[in-house]
């Protein structure tokens, strides 16, 4: 009875440890797949507070990326889906993105005043 429990949480363990998703045939780099990550937020934003500017520029934020990157919809979505079975890396990717975005967010609201004030 030892020898099956602990065979049952070795299996266990092992099985929990591997990522269940398999790799991409064309895996991204963790740094471009966090900077496509943070491209959609930035993009899906402007969308959702002016969604006229980028109909009007005839930009669709998919189509975008996928010129960016030089990847296809089939890529794109097979490493999304491989590195968000990887709890841990995602969310260190996603806190990257949030470190850029609140980086990017200060920068624009420092140079704001100065706009403000050629425009008087």
């Amino acid at each position: 009875m030892k020898k099956f429990v602990v065979l049952f949480f070795g299996i266990i363990s092992i099985s929990c440890s591997n990522n269940p998703v398999p790799k991409p045939d064309n895996l991204l780099d963790d740094e471009v797949m966090t900077d496509i990550l943070f491209d959609i937020a930035i993009l899906q934003a402007a969308d959702g507070s002016m969604p006229f500017r980028l109909t009007e520029k005839n930009i669709k934020i998919n189509t975008y990326i996928y010129k960016k990157y030089e990847i296809d919809s089939t890529t794109y979505y097979q490493n999304q889906r491989y590195y968000a079975a990887d709890s841990r890396k995602y969310k260190k990717m996603y806190q990257e993105v949030l470190d850029r975005l609140d980086k990017a967010k200060t920068e624009n609201d420092s140079i704001l005043p100065e706009g403000k004030e050629r425009l008087k």
